[in-house]
């Protein structure tokens, strides 16, 4: 079967955090593209000839919900030749070609009473789609906690659509760690400190949910399973943030 590309006009490219841009696709009206909150979309970018530089996927930033556009989160990458585009490069009234949706990090029927997501960095993508989609829903019918590590204030994503949420949903909540901010009051480290001390007392009804680098997950991975005791099924992840 062949591969169905799919077209989507910039229709908006703004700076959100250093080196980060928020960019918006408008597709067209007789498009239907229907996906799943946490699942990504794959750009062929015009960055080379070869499918290793021109094939680079992204996360979808936006809930389902919303009609006939995809937001995208891009960091630029040192090297990376997609991120440098996406970031340096592509104005408003460019087209991209994409294709997808991909992706299994998504949220499960199995309906936990309680989600952890853990992330740093664009690793927060994800989450936001899905938590943008519980919101539009009005379907947060259990607790979930977001644990989101980045480097300093200006680096931190989406924190009032975060805000919103808690806002009007008491059983959400959210932590913000940062790694390299001395003026501030909040969580400081890394996000293993604060789930590693929260969650110590295991229970069968919480579900994990880590994306972000490796170097993250691996050591979240061993956390949760080998040193909280949590089962391995408890705990769903997705690599982010090699792709550049």
């Amino acid at each position: 079967m062949a591969t169905q590309w799919y077209f989507g006009e910039v229709s908006s490219t703004d700076f959100i955090a250093p080196n980060t841009k928020l960019i918006r696709l408008t597709l067209p009206s007789e498009v239907d593209f229907q996906f799943t909150a946490g699942q990504f979309i794959t750009l062929d970018l015009p960055v080379g000839e070869k499918r290793l530089n021109r094939w680079k996927s992204y996360s979808i930033a936006n809930a389902p919900t919303d009609e006939n556009y995809l937001e995208l989160c891009v960091s630029k990458i040192e090297d990376g030749l997609g991120s440098t585009y996406l970031v340096d490069t592509l104005n408003v009234g460019d087209t991209l070609k994409f294709k997808g949706p991909e992706g299994t990090f998504i949220l499960g029927d199995d309906n936990p009473n309680e989600i952890i997501m853990i992330c740093t960095g664009t690793g927060v993508v994800p989450f936001r789609s899905i938590l943008m989609d519980k919101l539009n829903r009005n379907q947060f019918n259990q607790k979930i906690h977001l644990i989101f590590g980045t480097r300093n204030k200006e680096n931190i994503l989406f924190q009032q659509d975060f805000e919103s949420i808690k806002a009007k949903f008491p059983s959400f909540d959210y932590t913000i760690v940062l790694s390299r901010e001395s003026d501030w009051e909040g969580a400081k480290g890394h996000v293993h400190n604060v789930y590693m001390e929260k969650y110590a007392t295991k229970t069968e009804q919480r579900q994990f949910y880590l994306c972000g680098w490796s170097k993250m997950i691996d050591e979240a991975v061993v956390n949760i399973f080998l040193k909280l005791g949590y089962s391995r099924n408890q705990i769903i992840f997705e690599l982010y943030g090699n792709n550049n």
